[in-house]
């Protein structure tokens, strides 16, 4: 049998492979209801005899149904969990890459098929996903007259209580604690960077991948204008007692509403165009600075770096209904408008894609605004305070049953695991994989693994003037020059320029 003992007790896993065994559902804290809702993390009770692992643990409180993903019951509180696959006995000394599932801090889970961790534990990793507090629950303010009551960034200090969890029990499972990567994408990569510039993060991990990382965080003003939104919604009082009275269920509904409301309304701001409700809060304990300004002091300069962007980021939330369409000349000059975009930049784009649609413009702007420049950005200031950086894209296109595939938001993520032949993945990949792209998914899972063995992904660093890229394509990719004047464009402008 494949059993493992824990700090809190023995754990029975499965084969996932003849070579890799996965262990699922493993609690690293304890629920986070009840008297614990909207506190710091408890530690996980300790059981006896042996824990069946078998299956993934509840998701998060989140109205999503994800294809191949179970979906949250207001009923399942034991929601903070981790899940592992090793190709090693106990004993070994394997390293351990840690993955923080994305979902615009309000939806997703560690169970979504894409996260499976069998293959890149057959290329010498200890693989480990984990579930944290989304939506209000996570990263909702909750305003108090003491702010540690009620912490701020729940959901980051749950991903530090299962990093402190991987440092104590990893070993068990033939991982090196001393050896841990932590990954993401979107939300999780840039919940990645702001775990690089907390103090309370320090130690936990030495490497840190993101791809696509997000751009926002949010002042305190802006998360408390966001709480008494959603107070109003959930009609109950914005206070401690108002909040901890109205269900998780409840928020949830409430968060939906006030979503929707922004998407009907044109002129809401820049909430309209994809309404973020919850980011990581700029509170001055947990997370005192914002991952940029923090990378420029050079707080994180002794974590390597590797960040991923794709090439069309948001055409998959233009394709999957999340973003507001924007086809006139007026409506993407009040997008510029609403956000802030510097004078020349709409322009510049256009100039760039003459023969470019309306749309095509605003999703390529709205994909550099949130993720691709902000990608760069961490980079090149990571290099230039002193830490080893990589950057890389993903371009890899091609045409399928229904047209042309793009590279768009979260298409690089079943490539990065190597999970491919999943049916439920086949929308995100554009259908079914050809023999290219399972050579890509092994070239990437190979850089993957080699960055959290040694550091290095197999291209050079980033130097402190310029961010040289590693381009993931099927085919050899020329030099893109409407990429590099894209890039000189906002090279010239102050960054971030989002405004909530």
């Amino acid at each position: 049998m494949d059993i493992f003992r824990t700090e809190n007790g023995a754990v029975q896993g499965f084969r996932a492979s003849a070579e890799v065994v996965a262990v699922l559902g493993i609690p690293y804290a304890a629920p986070p209801f009840g008297a614990n809702r909207f506190r710091e993390p408890c530690p996980a009770p300790a059981w006896s005899g042996v824990r069946d692992c078998t299956a993934f643990g509840p998701v998060a409180p989140q109205s999503a149904e994800l294809p191949g993903a179970p979906v949250w019951s207001p009923d399942d509180e034991d929601i903070l969990t981790v899940n592992i696959w090793t190709p090693a006995p106990e004993g070994g000394r394997l390293p351990v890459l840690v993955w923080i599932h994305g979902g615009a801090y309000t939806f997703g889970s560690s169970a979504q098929p894409d996260f499976d961790g069998t293959c890149l534990a057959g290329a010498g990793l200890v693989v480990v996903t984990l579930n944290y507090r989304l939506g209000f629950e996570g990263f909702g303010h909750v305003p108090a007259v003491e702010a540690t009551a009620y912490p701020d960034n729940r959901g980051l200090l749950d991903q530090i209580a299962a990093l402190r969890w991987v440092r104590e029990n990893i070993a068990a499972f033939g991982g090196d604690p001393g050896n841990v990567t932590v990954a993401g994408q979107s939300s999780g990569a840039a919940s990645v960077a702001c775990l690089m510039v907390m103090d309370r993060a320090r130690g936990l991990f030495h490497r840190a991948i993101a791809h696509s990382p997000a751009s926002p965080c949010y002042t305190l003003d802006i998360a408390a204008a966001t709480t008494r939104e959603i107070a109003a919604a959930a009609s109950c009082p914005a206070t401690p007692e108002g909040l901890t009275s109205a269900t998780p269920q409840a928020l949830v509904i409430a968060s939906d509403k006030v979503v929707d409301a922004y998407r009907r309304d044109p002129a809401s701001g820049s909430r309209h165009y994809d309404p973020a409700l919850y980011a990581p809060v700029l509170d001055g304990a947990v997370l005192p600075t914002d991952p940029l300004t923090g990378m420029a002091s050079g707080a994180a300069r002794d974590v390597d770096l590797l960040v991923c962007h794709t090439t069309e980021e948001y055409w998959l939330l233009d394709a999957v209904g999340s973003s507001a369409k924007v086809t006139t000349d007026e409506q993407l000059a009040l997008f510029a408008e609403d956000f802030n975009l510097p004078d020349g930049l709409v322009a510049g784009y256009r100039a760039a894609m003459p023969h470019a649609p309306v749309l095509d413009v605003y999703l390529a702007v709205f994909g550099d605004l949130l993720f691709g420049e902000y990608s760069n950005r961490l980079v090149e200031l990571h290099a230039r305070a002193g830490g080893r950086a990589f950057l890389s894209r993903f371009d890899r296109r091609r045409t399928g049953p229904n047209g042309a595939v793009r590279a768009w938001h979260c298409a690089d993520i079943p490539f990065a695991f190597g999970n491919l032949d999943t049916d439920c993945l086949a929308f995100l990949i554009g259908g079914a994989p050809t023999p290219a792209d399972h050579a890509l998914a092994r070239r990437m899972v190979r850089a993957w693994a080699d960055f959290a063995a040694t550091g290095n992904p197999g291209w050079p660093s980033v130097d402190n003037a310029t961010a040289q890229a590693r381009i993931w394509s099927t085919e050899d990719a020329p030099a893109d020059d409407t990429a590099a004047a894209i890039r000189a464009l906002w090279v010239k402008a102050d960054f971030p320029v989002r405004c909530p």
